[in-house]
């Protein structure tokens, strides 16, 4: 149960979906001016100044603006969102794309792995019981303006060398797929990151996990359906 006006509400939804386009902190200005909410940007500094002291939104050192915390990326994805389910086509397309290596395990999980990268345009991650992991897009995170921080960066892909570091991650989650954010990745990623994730179970009883690592700055409508799917994918054409 949240804690916010449904006016605050509104004004959160717009903050966050502004900072998913654009990687800019969010004023009260910018708001006004984009979207009608019917109240003055007096009165919209006002809710957001509420909303950051209940930890939906942090000032930014920079500007004047303010960026969702994890708890308001927690709050947007769980209950604000409509999930942009892909199309058949699209399926059919991805499908494809994997489906000469369902019998070939190493192989299978690099496509589909590689394949995920290319379909959202992040980091793409595969691991399994058997302590086997599989990354692909590593360029992709290169393009996003949160990884022009060399340290940014250069924390992500020292935790990618710990084989052990998303099994740790997976053992404290319950859902079969959904989002991490803040607290939930561990100290080890207290940056601005996500990880999208889809636990899959196959015929013969091996388990494991595909996901995306990204900014928190995700186009979450369009990355969790996409996530979720290529775990279904995984429980549909394999046989191992």
């Amino acid at each position: 149960m949240h804690d916010l006006t449904p006016r605050q509400v509104t004004i959160l939804k717009h903050i966050i979906r502004d900072y998913i386009d654009t990687a800019e902190p969010v004023g009260s200005e910018v708001l006004e001016k984009k979207y009608d909410l019917g109240v003055s940007p007096a009165t919209i500094r006002n809710e957001m100044s509420d909303m950051e002291k209940l930890g939906y939104l942090v000032k930014s050192h920079t500007s004047s603006g303010r960026v969702p915390t994890s708890r308001a990326l927690k709050f947007y994805v769980d209950e604000l969102m409509r999930e942009k389910q892909m199309s058949v086509a699209e399926e059919v397309e991805a499908k494809e794309k994997v489906w000469d290596y369902r019998n070939k395990r190493d192989h299978f999980l690099r496509a589909v792995t590689r394949s995920l990268a290319q379909k959202t345009g992040t980091l793409a991650v595969t691991t399994t019981e058997l302590g086997e992991v599989y990354f692909s897009g590593y360029s992709n995170i290169l393009e996003m303006p949160e990884f022009y921080d060399i340290d940014v960066t250069r924390n992500l892909l020292n935790i990618l060398d710990e084989v052990t570091y998303f099994d740790t991650v997976m053992n404290k989650i319950e859902n079969d797929c959904g989002v991490c954010f803040g607290d939930e990745l561990g100290v080890e990623l207290l940056r601005p990151y996500s990880f999208v994730f889809s636990r899959f179970h196959t015929r013969a009883e091996q388990h494991g996990m595909i996901g995306i690592v990204g900014p928190n700055r995700l186009p979450y409508e369009m990355i969790l359906p996409v996530v979720r799917y290529y775990g279904d994918l995984i429980e549909e054409v394999v046989e191992w």
